[in-house]
């Protein structure tokens, strides 16, 4: 009488089992998948809202007898000899001056945008000449100039130099640059560079990468979060938004709309070369027709033998003759053929390469072959 108790426990069971096998198989469909998401502000910036390149010549002083050789840099001297004027010091003409504690050095910085004069930026410091090493040195008063001519920040502090070195008896040892250093927050901003944030009644939004449907679902990500019609793709790398009237309500609407996510298109298939290193990036959308591809490595060894010939030890002339002898061989090992079906994903060619034994550089070959054969469904591009 037990039985029909056990087996009911057994079918229960059984139920719950193939319930909980249907809830995992459906899973797909109504779990959140991954998606290509990004936040504006990563993928899209604002015309005319960007940092500004600084560049000036100034003087390091306070060296340890590693500054410029004064007789292959004259302009050091000259850059003395004006300061000195300034500070009201003349000196003799003629004076051959040895100025081993002092170098040249061109001075770079980037003024970011919405900068305020008052405000500090880091300044980085390369050696014009001759110097040995900048360690220990300190950068004395430096304006620093824009694009148009016009002082932007004056810079000036003690300089940073991750690096040593040492020298005697001929040997010299070096870690890392000597030449170069960084002063930290070493310029200050004197002049302030106007932005378009709050000109005009719009504001254009420039995409990193031309894609209609980038700027399209910009536009459309905008418009359902801060109401319609304000954001208007123009074309595939411009987005043109209305902005509100009052500069903080500017600010508030920028903060909104910068952090809105957006589901990104897969990329274009593109293969990028880099022709000097052997470097090949391919990215996740690259796929292959059907095609097979063979690879053998072809050898080409010579080898000489010097042959000296001398006459015999009685005998009264001849001269010794020097000759070689030379051995080419050529080996060329069995190329492996290997079939690829339609639609093979990054993953696969990969794979598939890789056990080509292809190089680097072979892959460059093998993957141009394949775009002429029209096997490759990508773009390649050689940089």
């Amino acid at each position: 009488m037990q039985t029909p108790i056990f087996m009911d426990k057994t079918e229960r069971l059984l139920r719950a089992l193939m319930a909980l096998a249907w809830i995992i198989a459906s899973a797909a469909l109504w779990w959140p998948s991954p998606s290509n998401a990004a936040r504006i502000k990563e993928i899209a910036s604002v015309q005319g809202v960007r940092s500004n390149p600084l560049i000036g010549y100034g003087l390091v002083v306070g060296l340890d007898g590693t500054g410029d050789q004064t007789t292959s840099a004259p302009f050091t001297t000259q850059s003395i000899n004006a300061l000195l004027q300034q500070m009201g010091v003349t000196v003799p003409t003629g004076t051959n001056m040895q100025l081993k504690n002092v170098a040249a050095v061109m001075v770079t910085a980037q003024l970011p945008p919405f900068a305020q004069p008052g405000q500090t930026i880091d300044v980085s410091v390369s050696s014009l000449a001759n110097a040995k090493s900048l360690r220990g040195g300190t950068l004395i008063a430096t304006p620093l100039k824009g694009a148009d001519g016009q002082i932007y920040a004056l810079a000036q502090g003690n300089l940073i130099v991750g690096g040593a070195g040492a020298a005697a008896g001929g040997s010299k040892v070096t870690i890392n640059h000597l030449s170069a250093g960084r002063v930290p927050e070493g310029a200050t901003v004197e002049r302030a560079v106007p932005t378009p944030m709050n000109q005009g009644d719009t504001l254009q939004l420039d995409l990193n990468s031309s894609d209609y449907n980038t700027a399209r679902e910009v536009a459309r990500a905008i418009n359902k979060r801060m109401g319609e019609g304000l954001a208007q793709a123009v074309d595939g790398r411009v987005v043109r938004v209305q902005m509100p009237a009052s500069p903080s309500a500017r600010v508030a609407f920028m903060a909104d709309i910068e952090n809105l996510t957006l589901d990104l298109a897969q990329p274009a298939a593109r293969v990028v070369v880099n022709a000097r290193t052997g470097s090949v990036v391919i990215n996740q959308s690259v796929t292959l027709s059907p095609c097979a591809v063979a690879h053998g490595n072809l050898s080409v060894t010579i080898s000489s033998t010097p042959v000296i010939s001398q006459p015999n030890a009685l005998s009264t002339g001849g001269q010794t003759v020097v000759a070689e002898k030379a051995d080419i061989s050529i080996k060329q090992e069995p190329g492996t053929l290997i079939q690829l079906a339609a639609g093979t994903k990054l993953a696969d060619v990969v794979k598939a390469l890789s056990a080509l034994g292809a190089t680097p550089m072979d892959l460059l070959a093998i993957l141009q072959a394949m775009k002429t054969a029209g096997a490759l469904n990508a773009e390649i591009e050689v940089i």
